[in-house]
């Protein structure tokens, strides 16, 4: 479900910071966050939870990702803005204001917690992760995607201080995982959100999209060619593993983003 009208009109300014519909300069950021919503909704959908069932989307931003989830959602957001956003364009969730280090949630009476491109931005993510693990009941899970830090910074290294501003840490496959089973969760599986056929193509004559971009936003000037073809972008463009894959495999090595899973058994 994508909100209709632009952004701006309920007060949210493109800051860069969050992505959101309607922002045609956006839309590869864009698609390549709603794929990875539409997956875990279909993945939600198909397990038909339990009546009273909760899911929280921790971070929600402008709201769109939320608005796609299945059942009972609530959605943890900081921006007082983003909040009445959310209030406004998607009623059927329920929002709450709330700073992430401390999460107003239960103990244990939580189904699913989704977290998308989030956690790089966490000062305290480590508190959060643990925060996540005390809410969820047994049989919980917690679902996470995070920029691939060897392809999104390529040679930053583990703990380096990413360029962009407004991410403190990103994280490869192994780090992710092993933050998940720091924080106290039982079992973690590890997938990746990938270019499909026609990125790959566009990637293989013109360099990295992520990188034209980058110099694009830094200097100000698009190269020929460049905003037709993020304008053009879809979820089909990009590719969601079916299989999960060893946190150091090639494979995840590869992705653009990171698709972790973690459950708590008891």
């Amino acid at each position: 479900m994508r909100h209709s009208g632009p952004v701006e009109e309920s007060g949210l300014v493109a800051t860069g910071e969050r992505t959101a519909p309607g922002l045609p300069d956006e839309e590869y950021w864009f698609s390549r966050h709603e794929i990875a919503y539409r997956w875990i909704a279909r993945r939600l959908a198909s397990r038909l939870p339990a009546p009273g069932s909760v899911i929280v989307d921790a971070g929600a931003g402008e709201g769109y990702g939320a608005a796609m989830l299945p059942g009972r959602v609530v959605a943890l957001e900081y921006d007082a803005t983003a909040c009445g956003h959310m209030r406004h364009s998607y009623p059927q969730v329920a929002v709450t204001r709330a700073n992430l280090d401390s999460l107003p949630l239960r103990t244990g009476r939580v189904d699913t917690i989704t977290c998308l491109q989030v956690v790089e931005h966490l000062w305290d993510l480590r508190g959060f992760l643990r925060e996540c693990r005390r809410a969820l009941c047994p049989g919980g899970e917690l679902i996470v995607t995070t920029p691939q830090r060897l392809t999104f910074s390529p040679g930053l290294g583990r703990g380096d201080k990413p360029v962009n501003p407004f991410h403190v840490e990103e994280f490869d496959g192994e780090q992710l995982c092993d933050l998940l089973l720091d924080a106290g969760f039982d079992t973690v599986e590890t997938r990746g959100v990938h270019h499909g056929p026609r990125l790959s193509a566009w990637e293989t004559a013109h360099g990295s999209i992520v990188g034209a971009q980058v110099t694009a936003a830094l200097t100000g000037s698009w190269p020929p060619g460049l905003r037709d073809a993020v304008r053009s972008v879809t979820t089909e463009d990009f590719v969601v593993d079916v299989d999960p894959f060893p946190a150091d495999s090639a494979r995840i090595a590869a992705a653009q983003d990171l698709l972790a899973i973690a459950w708590v058994t008891a």
